[in-house]
């Protein structure tokens, strides 16, 4: 009997400890230390919450850069790829329609979608590829289409430390500076 007091005890100082003091405590540390990462990574325009720097976003108007296709709908909830092998029929037909919507030289991270479903980057090479597209959309002129390439330009977010991952432009980040151009 004595064992199961003792047990009892060390499960109630172990639970109140575990369960309770120390996600408070990592939770009070992340909100002082990191306040928008602790909320979601969330952007605002006009005091009203349009995306997350996190999150993939569907555009399907011209008038805006696409990010890499998902395979659900950039809904998060069923976070996921499609799990479709390199011998899938259904992978090579999404692929050639793909390609064929693109065209000649469109970059494979507008034609794959990403693991996750949900990547909100796509490679510089790829917003550089929209640009024509994006322009002709929005009746850009010459001069407007070389500062809308410049905004692409402006947006590329560098490797981690230098050295970790890769060039990369953030869709929605983007698609709002568009907006305010």
């Amino acid at each position: 009997m004595k064992n199961a007091i003792v047990a009892l005890k060390m499960f109630l100082v172990m639970t109140v400890l575990l369960g309770v003091i120390y996600p408070l405590l990592v939770t009070g540390l992340g909100k002082s230390l990191f306040p928008l990462q602790v909320g979601g990574s969330l952007i605002e325009r006009d005091g009203k919450v349009v995306g997350s720097k996190l999150l993939a976003q569907k555009f399907v108007s011209d008038r805006y850069f696409s990010a890499r296709p998902s395979a659900i709908d950039y809904n998060p909830l069923p976070s996921g790829g499609t799990n479709l092998g390199p011998t899938s029929k259904k992978l090579k037909e999404a692929t050639e329609s793909a390609r064929a919507k693109l065209g000649p030289g469109a970059p494979q991270d507008l034609i794959f979608a990403s693991a996750s479903g949900l990547d909100p980057h796509i490679s510089p090479s790829a917003a550089r590829f929209q640009v024509d597209r994006v322009a002709i959309a929005r009746g850009f002129d010459a001069v407007k289409k070389v500062e809308l390439a410049d905004l692409v330009k402006s947006k590329i977010i560098g490797r981690q430390l230098g050295f970790l991952g890769e060039e990369r432009v953030n869709v929605l980040e983007l698609n709002l500076a568009l907006d305010r151009m």
